[in-house]
Formats: C-alpha cells, structure tokens, sequence
C-alpha cells in the first residue's frame, strides 16, 4: 500500500476502487508501570505504521470488560500516522454520555464511529457493572446523523438552537450467522432500520460461512441499500479462541461443530495449525474482495508481521481462486437458514432464486406456540382501541383530551383509577413495568424491559443463540416477535417506522394518556418509507370479530 493510500479517510478508502484492509486493536484494562512502555502502545505504534493497514479500528470495552477508552487509544495511532475508526457501544453510558462522546470526539477532529449496542456486561469492581442500554445502536445511530445534520436543542425564551454539524462517517454491525429465519430475518430487517436511520457503512460480525457474506449483499441489493460500503470482517483463529466461539462464549461469534473438529485436527500439528488458521484468514480476505465488498477487517491475537502476511497471502492468489475458496469455507450450523437457494455451480446463494420453503411459508404461515392467545387477544384491542385513525381511537383520544384539562380532585382520580386499571391490566398480561413509553405495538406485544436483557425496542442485538438471549435466561424477544408478525403476514415490516427512543421523562406515567395525547414515541413523525421497498407477497390473515 502506497503512503498515498494510507493518507485517506476511512470515507474515502471505502469509496475508491481499491480494497483496503483495516485492523483491530483490543483495549486493555490497566496501564504500565512508571517508566515502562506500554505494550499495547507499541502495538498500536506497529499497527498504524504498518502499510498493509488502511486504518486502525479500537475496541469499546469489549466482552463487557472495563478497559482504556477507545479515543485514548485513537489519539495514539493518529499520532502515529494513521486513521482511526473508534468503537462506541451502549452497554456502559446512557444517552448523555454518549452525546458527551461523541462532542468529544468530534471536538478532536475523529469522524470515524461504529456504533454498537454491545456485549452485556460480565465484570467489573466489586462485582458486574449494572448495564445501562440507554439507547440501543439505532438509537445512537440516529443521534449521530441528528448531529451531523445540525442537533436542535432547547435554547433561551423556548426557542431552538441549532448546534455546529459534525461530520461523522458512521458505522454499524450485523450478525447474519444466525441458524434460524426467526433470527436470521430480524437481524437483517434490522441493518435496515440502521442504514435508514444514518448509518455509512456496515461490518459484519464472525463467522466462516461465506454463503452468508455473500447473502448479506444479496438482502441489502433487495432492501435498495446496496449502494452502502461492505467490510468484510475475518478473525484469526487459534484452538483456543475456536473453542470459546463454538461454545457462544463470545456473544454474535459463531464456529460451528464442523469447523470446531477441523480446528481441533490441525491443531494436532507440528505448528499447532498455524499455517491453517492464516491461510484461512487469507481466503477469507480474497472472497471479500471477489463478492465486491470494499474492504477487509482483520482481527486477533497475533503480531503486525502476522496480519501483513496474511494480506500478502490475500493479494498474491489469481483472479479467479476466490470462487473455490468460497466454495470451501461454508461451515454452517446444523439445518441452517439460507434465504436464497443455492446455486450448485457456485456453492454459493443463487441472486435469482430466493428460499422457496421460506416463500411458500409467507403465504401458508402456521401459528407457533409465540401466537398465543394473549397475542390474538391484543391485536383486537389495538386494532380497536389503539390504531391511529380507526375503531374507536378519535373517541379515546377526545376522552383523554378532556380529562387532561379539567382540574380538580375527581378527574384526578379519574386519572388515577385509570392509570391504576392500565398498570393492573398490563403487568398481568406483559409483566408491564410502567415506563410511560409503551412499545408494546413495536415487540408484536412483548414488553421489552421485561423479554429483552438490554431493553432492546429496534430489533435483537448480535448476541442470540439458537433462538435464545445472549444470556441464555429466555427466548429472544425478537424471535418470538417474528413469529407473531410473520403468521399474520407482517414480518417484513416488523421494524419499519422511525427509530424508537424511550422517553424516561414518562416513567411511572400512564402510557394509554400518552398515547392519546401525542406525549410518547407514537406521535406523528410524517411518512416513513418501509425498510423493504419491494416486500414478498404474504397471506394477511384477516382478524376475525
């Protein structure tokens, strides 16, 4: 790579014809001793010297750990001549902090963020750190476009003050490595929401499945965001950190079985499978680079020297010997969904012929045990009493309008009595907590404070496994939301409209009052284009009376 190239931003690296190769480099926890030197300085001095590297990426915390912040670490590398994309995570700051963050590193001329929900926390002093999930990745996503564009605050006398745009290239992540459509599909549907929202780029997360890559592609082409730059995301492997992956010990990081006893064989070698591990990274990097992804992004255990051979080894394969290798790398879990068919001469996905199995059962759903009574019992009453526009809404909404403004101790109570039927009515049925901000009607009627372990109202995070939460404790919200909406033919808009940001101000208030007076999420935004332009014809199940 030529000291040309190595001056660009990430913006510009991703919209050229070359393809460039980022690196990871993973905070510590801790620092040196006096007068030591760091050792992860000097690895990052190596990192950002070193040729072979577009930029240098920093982790936020990962793991759920407690380490030196990213931009510490960026103002290090951009000192040492190279570009930096910081990692900003949800799991430890809530919606100030971030915005504090994110001035922060606007203020020291940093554009480059990826914008992550992020690992639940797993340590920390004195015992585990209390997540916060204030805001979700959408969320942040949405509040870093609402900063380039010109963030509108309160200012003096009620009017609005429009602060100075920041220019930030912002990125965001899927994890398509997931074994079934009720996980695959809402992660997709969710990069979406997050392109929609803002979102310049998007990185993948592990796995070494290169069908799955390529499908990636293929689902952004069909949601009309193809245009938004592809990094291909390859880590390199060790016995060790297969086994930690296989057994989803890193949330959102998948090595399947197949992989894991072919890990475990060569590892058996003179060089512990060394040569194995690089040469598959390599691989990877060359199909990146055949399926017309911008970029690759290589991360791992291993020194400088390693990863620029591996890049050597990238760039020295023929034109075409990404096709076999594409072909070889799939190792997929057991019975795992594909939403296209796969083409026999490729070993790949077929972009003509979409999953028929997956077609046919838009059209014939079967209801799953997530289609419970309760649910068909809340579509009722939403359709009744909370569908803007219909039923009885305008009825409800005048009702409330009234009751807001009379005073006086029996509409208080009228308001109390029915904030108490409200709270009663729906912790019997949700395990409602009273957040004033209900998004029941955005979870296919799941509370997420309740179903979901980071609160998550704008789709599921990476970490799911099998159909169940990053913690293992229950079935993931957004699983099960899929089969709701998906049986009444509403899965490919499961997570169209704007990005939902709870409203603490309502905590303990009455979410039904809110509603109808315009106070929470719910108000009119204006038109919102759906996520999936051209959606697949479903069977609308109609309600019956």
């Amino acid at each position: 790579m030529t000291e040309e190239r190595k001056g660009l931003t990430v913006k510009e690296m991703l919209q050229d014809d070359a393809f460039h190769y980022g690196v990871e480099l993973v905070s510590s926890r801790g620092i040196a001793p006096p007068g030591e030197d760091s050792k992860l300085i000097g690895e990052a001095e190596a990192l950002a010297q070193d040729p072979h590297f577009s930029w240098v990426s920093v982790t936020d915390n990962p793991g759920g750990n407690p380490m030196l912040p990213a931009d510490y670490l960026a103002r290090r590398i951009r000192e040492f001549g190279s570009e930096a994309v910081i990692h900003a995570s949800c799991k430890d700051l809530n919606r100030n902090g971030l915005e504090s963050t994110a001035w922060r590193c606007a203020a020291e001329g940093f554009q480059n963020i990826l914008a992550l929900t992020g690992d639940y926390p797993v340590t920390g002093f004195g015992g585990n750190a209390v997540p916060v999930f204030d805001l979700d990745s959408v969320g942040l996503i949405a509040m870093l476009k609402a900063m380039n564009d010109g963030l509108e605050v309160p200012g003096r006398k009620g009017k609005t003050d429009t602060l100075t745009h920041t220019d930030f290239f912002i990125g965001c992540a899927v994890s398509p490595f997931k074994q079934h459509e009720r996980e695959y599909l809402p992660q997709l549907f969710k990069l979406a929401r997050k392109v929609h929202c803002g979102a310049h780029w998007v990185i993948p997360q592990l796995g070494y499945d290169m069908r799955k890559f390529q499908e990636l592609k293929l689902f952004m082409n069909w949601a009309k965001i193809g245009d938004v730059p592809l990094v291909g995301n390859v880590y390199l492997l060790s016995k060790f950190v297969a086994r930690l992956f296989n057994g989803n010990h890193i949330p959102g990081c998948v090595v399947s079985d197949d992989l894991l006893a072919l890990v475990n064989k060569y590892a058996t070698g003179p060089d512990k499978g060394k040569a194995f591990f690089r040469e598959l990274a390599a691989q990877q990097l060359a199909v990146f680079k055949g399926l017309g992804y911008q970029a690759g992004y290589l991360a791992g255990a291993a020194k400088p020297e390693v990863f620029g051979e591996i890049i050597d080894m990238a760039e020295s394969y023929g034109e075409d010997d990404w096709k076999t290798f594409a072909k070889e790398i799939q190792f997929p879990l057991a019975d795992e969904f594909y939403l296209y068919e796969q083409d026999t001469g490729t070993g790949l996905s077929d972009p003509e012929s979409m999953n028929k199995a997956y077609l046919e059962s838009l059209v014939h759903p079967t209801a799953t045990k997530n289609v419970s009574p309760s649910y068909r019992l809340s579509r009722k009453v939403h359709a009744a009493a909370f569908a803007r526009g219909k039923g009885q809404y305008e009825h409800i909404e005048s009702f409330y309008g009234k009751l807001e403004g009379k005073k006086g101790h029996g509409s208080e109570l009228a308001r109390k009595a029915l904030h108490g039927l409200e709270k009663v009515s729906k912790q019997m049925m949700y395990g409602c907590k009273d957040c004033g901000d209900c998004s029941l009607p955005d979870c296919a009627y799941l509370c997420p404070r309740t179903a979901c372990s980071k609160t998550g109202r704008n789709g599921p995070c990476g970490g799911s496994r099998d159909g169940r939460c990053e913690l293992d404790d229950k079935e993931c919200i957004w699983a099960r939301a899929y089969d709701r909406t998906k049986y009444y033919g509403e899965s490919q808009q499961l997570l169209d409209g704007p990005p939902v940001i709870y409203n603490p101000e309502l905590e303990g208030t009455s979410a039904w009052a809110n509603t109808f007076l315009d106070k929470d999420h719910h108000a009119p935004h204006g038109e919102e284009a759906p996520l999936i332009p051209e959606p697949l014809p479903t069977n609308k199940k109609k309600e019956t009376p």
